[in-house]
Parts: C-alpha cells; sequence; structure tokens
C-alpha cells in the first residue's frame, strides 16, 4: 500500500508478522462515558476513501474504522473474526466458507448479508471501475480473472452466496494468507443502495457513506478535517468506548508536534527528524514495527532511463548511511533489496531478507563506469531530468541529499519538484515523471506484496519496469503449492529486478507515533493501518 508519510525510530529489527502493537496503554478500566472524544492527525487528505479504490495508507486507515471485512485484525496482529463469526476450510485448502454474524448491522441498521460482500466483490471485479487493488481477486479467487476479462460468466466464478449468512469462496490455488486479504478494503462489504444514491460522490457524505464499522464519517471537510461517531449499531458497540473522533489533516509534521504538546491533538504519526532524540528522551515517542520500504522509481520508459546501467549507476551513488544519519538518525534500515525484514518464509523460521541477503551495494567507482558505458561520461550529455516528490519536510530533505549525491559522484544534474499528495499520486500513476519518491507498506505478511506490484500488467508499477523472466517467475510462485519453492521462486525474481535496478531501495520503514498519556488502547499494526476501536480516554491521566 502506497506510503506518503515518513515515520522514524526503531534500534532493533523486530520480527513483524505475528506482533501487535498497543498504543499507549491496554484495557479500559478507567473509561468513563464522558469526554470520550479524541483528536487524531490524519496527516492528509485521502485521493479516496472507497475501499475498491483507495491505495495509501491514510485512506485505509480511514477504511479499517468506517467498514468490517470477514475477518478483521486485532490488536495482538493476528486475524480476528470479523463479519464472519467463524468459517469452514476445506481439506485442500482451496475452499472457504464464511459464516456470518446475525447481528452485523450497517451504520443506518439494516442487516450485513452475504450479498453485500457478492455486490462489492463483483464491483471491484468490474474493469470499468479500474480498481488497481482488483489484482487480489483476480489472483486468487477461481475464474476471477478470466471474468475480468469478459472470458467467464458471473456465475463461474469461485463465489457463491449460499444464503443471506453465508457465503462460500473457491481460490485457484491454497492459499495461506487468504484470511489476511479478506480484512483489506478490497474486500470490505458495501451497500448497493448507498451507493446508487450517491453515485460517483458516494464516499463524500455521511448520508451515503454507510459503514459496518465501529465508527460512522459524518462530514468530511477536505483538506481540513473528518468528523466521526461511534456506530450505535456496530454488532460489538458495547466495546466502543469512544463516543467522537475529529481527524484533522496537517500535513507538515513541524506544525503538528507544536499542536500535540499543547494537547491540541491526541496523536500525531510524524516528527521532525531534529526532534526525535529529545522526544525518544522524555519517553514521548513510541516505537513501533512496521513492514516497508522507501524506494525510487525511475520510468523506464523515458531515455535513458530505459537503460539498466543508467539505473544502476543512479542507485549504487546513492550513500543510504548518510541519508539515514542526516536526515531520518534514529534507526532505520538502510536497504539494498527491495524486501524487508520480517517476513518468515514457508519454515515458519528462515526470515526471507536475511537468507536473501542483500542484493547490491554502494560503489560509486563502479556507477562511474556504467554511466560511462552508457554513453554519459563523467555525466556529460546527460538529459536533464526531475526528481519529484510529494510535499514533506523530510522527503525534501532525501531528495536534495540525492540530488547532491548524483552531483558531485556522477556530474549529473537533476532538478527537484514537489506536489500535494492526491496530485501526486495522478502524476506518478500516469507516468508524468522522470525519477519519483515511492514508498510501500505490505498489505499482507508475505514477500509477493513487495514483489507482484512491479510486474509489468500491476497498476502499480509506476515506472513501467518490464521483464518477460520477472513476470514468468512470480506467474510461477503464485500458483506453486510447494511454498518452500515458492519462496526460492520470490528469491530469483527480487534479483532480477535489482540486477536491473527496476525499483530503486533507500531504507526500510519503521513507524512512530506521539500519543497523549490519556488517550489509551489505540492500536497500529506493521501494515500501517491505525485502529480506534479499542481506544478510550482515561481522565484519570490528565490529571
Amino acid at each position: 500500500m502506497k506510503r506518503k508519510k515518513l515515520f522514524i525510530c526503531l534500534t532493533v529489527i523486530l520480527t513483524i508478522a505475528m506482533v501487535g502493537t498497543l498504543l499507549a496503554g491496554c484495557g479500559n478500566k478507567s473509561a468513563s462515558s464522558a469526554n470520550q472524544t479524541l483528536v487524531y492527525n490524519l496527516g492528509t487528505d485521502s485521493e479516496t476513501i472507497d475501499p475498491a479504490l483507495n491505495q495509501a495508507v491514510d485512506g485505509a486507515t480511514v477504511v479499517a474504522n468506517a467498514f468490517e471485512g470477514l475477518t478483521r485484525i486485532g490488536d495482538d496482529n493476528n486475524v480476528k473474526p470479523g463479519v464472519a463469526e467463524k468459517w469452514e476450510i476445506s481439506p485442500d485448502g482451496t475452499v472457504y466458507t464464511f459464516y456470518l454474524r446475525k447481528n452485523a448491522k450497517w451504520s443506518d441498521g439494516k442487516p450485513v448479508t452475504a450479498k453485500d460482500f457478492e455486490f462489492a466483490w463483483k464491483r471491484a471485479l468490474d474493469p470499468k471501475l479500474a480498481a488497481a487493488y482488483a489484482f487480489f481477486l483476480t489472483d486468487n479467487i477461481k475464474n476471477a480473472e478470466e471474468y475480468y476479462n469478459g472470458k467467464a460468466n458471473w456465475e463461474d466464478v469461485g463465489i457463491k452466496v449460499k444464503d443471506d449468512y453465508t457465503i462460500e469462496v473457491t481460490l485457484k490455488v491454497p492459499t495461506a494468507f487468504f484470511l489476511q486479504l479478506v480484512a483489506m478494503p478490497i474486500y470490505m462489504p458495501l451497500r448497493q443502495d448507498a451507493l446508487e444514491k450517491g453515485g460517483e460522490q458516494w464516499t463524500q457524505s455521511g448520508e451515503t457513506y454507510i459503514g459496518n464499522g465501529p465508527f460512522k464519517m459524518v462530514k468530511w471537510t477536505h483538506n481540513d478535517s473528518m468528523e466521526w461517531v461511534k456506530n450505535e449499531n456496530y454488532w460489538d458497540a458495547k466495546n466502543v468506548k469512544l463516543s467522537k473522533m475529529t481527524w484533522v489533516m496537517v500535513t507538515e509534521a513541524s506544525s503538528a508536534l507544536p499542536s500535540w504538546e499543547k494537547g491540541e491533538i491526541d496523536i500525531i504519526e510524524s516528527v521532525p527528524p531534529a526532534e526525535a532524540p529529545r522526544l525518544i528522551q522524555e519517553k514521548k515517542l513510541q516505537i513501533i514495527p512496521e513492514l516497508g520500504t522507501y524506494y525510487l522509481y525511475f520510468n523506464t520508459k523515458k531515455a535513458p532511463l530505459n537503460d539498466p546501467r543508467v539505473r544502476k549507476a543512479l542507485a549504487l551513488a546513492i550513500n543510504r548511511q548518510s541519508i539515514k544519519d542526516a536526515v531520518l538518525k534514529t534507526g532505520q534500515i538502510t536497504a539494498y533489496a527491495q524486501v524487508p525484514f520480517g517476513i518468515k518464509e514457508a519454515d515458519g523460521k528462515s526470515d526471507f531478507r536475511e537468507k536473501g541477503g542483500n542484493l547490491f551495494q554502494e560503489d560509486v567507482n563502479l556507477a562511474k563506469q556504467l554511466l560511462a558505458e552508457a554513453g554519459f561520461p563523467d555525466g556529460k550529455g546527460f538529459p536533464e531530468m526531475t526528481y519529484l516528490y510529494n510535499t514533506n519536510e523530510s522527503h525534501k530533505k532525501i531528495a536534495e541529499m540525492i540530488q547532491d549525491m548524483w552531483k558531485n559522484n556522477l556530474g549529473i544534474n537533476i532538478k527537484l519538484a514537489n506536489q500535494e499528495w492526491k496530485v501526486f499520486q495522478k502524476t506518478r500513476q500516469n507516468g508524468d515523471f522522470d525519477i519519483a519518491r515511492g514508498g510501500w507498506i505490505a498489505d499482507y505478511v508475505d514477500p509477493m506484496t513487495f514483489l507482484d506490484m512491479f510486474m509489468s500488467d500491476n497498476a502499480f508499477n509506476d515506472g513501467k519496469y518490464t521483464n518477460a523472466q520477472y513476470d514468468a517467475l512470480l506467474k510461477e510462485a503464485k500458483t506453486a503449492t510447494d511454498l518452500a519453492k515458492r519462496d526460492q521462486l520470490m528469491h530469483d525474481a527480487e534479483k532480477i529486478i535489482m540486477d536491473e535496478m527496476g525499483v530503486c531501495p533507500i531504507y526500510f520503514y519503521v513507524s512512530n507515533m506521539c500519543v497523549q498519556p490519556w488517550i489509551k488502547g489505540v492500536y497500529k499494526t506493521p501494515l500501517a493501518t491505525v485502529y480506534f476501536d479499542h481506544a478510550y480516554v482515561d481522565e484519570s491521566a490528565k490529571k
């Protein structure tokens, strides 16, 4: 999932797959019915909060609190029952039967049924919607890809509504992480009548943005705030303590931190790097493991970036440790491959990144040699190009450092440009860039989430990297039943994209939050989604 913010600080590598992070305490013994409100800094305005169309972390947090899938991610980071109170899996691992709670309700009190899931999934598989995450259905569900491509009827797709409260899903092959997938926004249920009433603007109004999650979004003032209230019809409403939330959109960390320190904002997720050591010392900055990679896209459709030698020269001329020390400062991990640490292999013991190791190393002399071989000795004749990033203080500092490294090490002059988040996303998706900042947070705990996005036909392949062997290896991995072989196929594919530098990793993310001491029970997963269903205000902590 696309990453918009720069998070700070982890001093040790943590195994992430099954480690949950509960922020500012746990339990709810001190929660009272009065003053159960909080202010959270979302950080930016979301491009979309349509569960089928969202591609970013900010939008995912919105969807996760307004909706609930068949499963959900609990505060221990394990899959928990969501709308489905239970499920059965066939002996061969390809058929999942989900049994829905009969007390699951929409925010207007109507029951959530299996038909609501079928409607949402069929909508996501409509090519006219152009849902970038549709591949999570087409890659996994039997005949979903054929239906998407117009080669099968809906009746052929492995999605069957058995009755109002039972839905059966047949997969192409056994998929160990499928229960994680059905917790994702693309798999959330939708109310057909609400979408028809709201039309293309259905997400803009609390009247038509009808969800089935613990909270209801009642007002969205773009580039300013979102107003939320508790969904009294949520099946587990008795355990939701907050009555109201305001989510503000303060983009710059230098503005958000003073507001937090004054008590005007309860939770922020980004701090100025220079302030991080002080906040850590004062025990105000909470450290949270995260599965994510910060990288650069090279537009491989534009010369000379279509030459792997040029891309590799640019990558090898970047001193990642200097960026870490000067900008990040507090423990991010320099990246020499695309898949981060924290994902176990099929044996349940080996870490994918540790086993794969570093797949390249910085080498200025080799970078100069490669650039000369490509026809640009000492940078002579290299065309004017622009490095694009979304507006953010830390992104700017990183871009400026890379700009200087390319000039000093390779003799290349690169311009810098920035855009606001929503504009930036569209620009990058449209391919209107030379070099662009990228960031990806895992959608599920598996190496594939960091690799298949660079397949030739993937909607998230903004740099348009293409390699037939890379595609073939990952396609084979997607259908492999031998899980050890699957791991090796993914290792082989990662070596290919790193050798050609189809993407340029800079560092592996870690995350942080500043949470007021009276806010308890907020939790954030290593997939960067923030949940408030267990949150509450402890009035005694204000004294």
